[in-house]
């Protein structure tokens, strides 16, 4: 028996390999397949089955692509309504991969067709259970994404509790925990950073398990500070729920070298968004005007889904040397299909051409507190507001403006202002510099190194509040 965690850390998603005796089967699978059939092919295995804890969000899955190519069955849980064909599985139906089974738990909660996948040992003993977004190491799923007319969050919060007590903290405690995803994303608000764990361990650690607590406590305490899903999430559960374009077409129109010229061209159209997914560093020293930052070095594709709200928006990317197919790529796993293709030389060949460029204005932390000392500063803070509650700079001007919600809230921002701005690294601010620049606030100053700068320093600071307490 194999059993293989496939992480992807810009999603922090997991997906699952597994193998018994020349058969396999994936669990929730990303968007590319060629991954899990080469896997299969070289051991020796044929793809079976296609198991999904639930339709995602935050991700468009690789189920449709998947069984097309190897002739594997899709399975979901109870009453999934998709347009393609699957296997709606019923509670407690088992499936044979080789010489191990694989039961199906109805686990409704976080969606209402949620299911928890246990696997059965050659032996007969339960080994493993893949949780999808039913339980986390740390947390559980939100159950806020599938609200129906008849139904609440507070419902769907209830039905969760029920299910985590009666299907899962029923197992043994040394049964292993493999949940679909870890620390970074948007399902959960207290994720682990560790992706592997066990029932026992849940059981002492997660507060959502404990023994203790009423169904009307657990309520509560999974509701409290949530924030508000990403744009995205819907997009990409309707794209689940009724497929999607294979890869390798995202790929052919996408990953397509363009002159200047062309490039300059096919910019000329209003609709069209020119996305440079350099570093930072780079984009703050030369950028082509109007293009906005999210880097292929940081949390990509979430923030793509986040901030840009047209799924179906054109494209065009400026990117380092040898990156193109995996940007597109990237941008295909969240729906994002419609890049025209990429700047061929790079911001090099844009200038060399005499085009012009922009840059962002950059400061140490350093140089920030000096010039504090004689100025009064307008700050904007775009940490989360988690991160911002917790601790930020207590100074005259500091204003919490959450790069999440920036589409909706840019009134809060005045452009005849001079802003600092920061995030906790110096990713994030570099983001909304570029939007806000992009949409005419050109008095921006981009603090280097973030909020974990400005820490070393001795400007004052809030009194810290554990985050577990917000």
């Amino acid at each position: 028996m194999t059993i293989e965690q496939i992480y992807t850390n810009c999603l922090a998603q997991g997906a699952y390999y597994i193998e018994s005796d020349g058969e396999a089967a994936i669990i929730d699978p990303l968007r590319e397949p060629q991954p899990y059939i080469e896997k299969a092919k070289q051991n020796n295995a044929k793809i079976k089955y296609i198991f999904e804890t639930h339709i995602h969000a935050d991700f468009v899955s690789g189920h449709v692509d998947l069984a097309k190519k190897t002739g594997a069955t899709i399975v979901f849980g109870p009453n999934t309504n998709t347009t393609f064909k699957c296997y709606n599985a019923s509670d407690n139906e088992e499936f044979k991969i080789g010489k191990i089974t694989i039961k199906v738990l109805h686990t409704p909660g976080h969606t209402l067709e949620s299911v928890t996948y246990l696997l059965i040992d050659e032996e007969g003993k339960n080994h493993a259970v893949f949780t999808g977004d039913t339980l986390f190491l740390g947390d559980v799923g939100r159950p806020d994404l599938a609200i129906k007319s008849d139904l609440t969050e507070q419902d769907l919060a209830g039905m969760l509790f029920e299910s985590l007590r009666s299907k899962i903290m029923t197992l043994n405690d040394d049964v292993i925990v493999y949940p679909a995803h870890g620390a970074g994303s948007a399902c959960g608000k207290n994720l682990s950073k560790e992706t592997v764990g066990t029932i026992g361990e849940q059981k002492q650690t997660n507060y959502a398990l404990r023994s203790e607590m009423s169904k009307d406590e657990f309520v509560e305490e999974v509701l409290r500070g949530i924030a508000p899903p990403p744009q995205y999430f819907s997009k990409n559960a309707l794209l689940n729920k009724t497929g999607y374009a294979q890869l390798e077409q995202v790929l052919a129109s996408g990953d397509n070298p363009l002159s200047v010229e062309l490039f300059e061209e096919l910019a000329e159209n209003k609709d069209t968004l020119i996305l440079d997914v350099r570093t930072q560093q780079e984009f703050v020293k030369s950028h082509i005007p109007g293009s906005i930052f999210i880097g292929l070095n940081g949390g990509f594709a979430p923030w793509v889904g986040a901030l840009i709200t047209d799924i179906t928006q054109p494209i065009l990317l400026v990117v380092p040397e040898g990156k193109s197919e995996e940007a597109v790529t990237r941008l295909a796993r969240v729906g994002y299909d419609n890049t025209l293709g990429y700047l061929e030389g790079g911001i090099n060949a844009w200038i060399e051409a005499g085009r012009s460029t922009d840059q962002i204005e950059s400061i140490s932390a350093l140089d920030f507190e000096s010039k504090s000392k004689s100025n009064s500063l307008n700050i904007l803070d775009v940490r989360k507001d988690g991160e911002y509650a917790s601790l930020h700079l207590k100074m005259e001007g500091v204003q919490h403006f959450a790069l999440d919600y920036i589409n909706s809230q840019m009134d809060q921002v005045n452009s005849n202002k001079l802003y600092h701005i920061h995030c906790a690294g110096g990713y994030r601010s570099v983001i909304a510099a570029s939007i806000l620049k992009a949409r005419g606030f050109i008095n921006i100053i981009d603090i280097a190194g973030g909020f974990g700068a400005l820490k070393k320093t001795n400007l004052p600071l809030s009194d810290y509040v554990c985050p577990t307490t917000l």
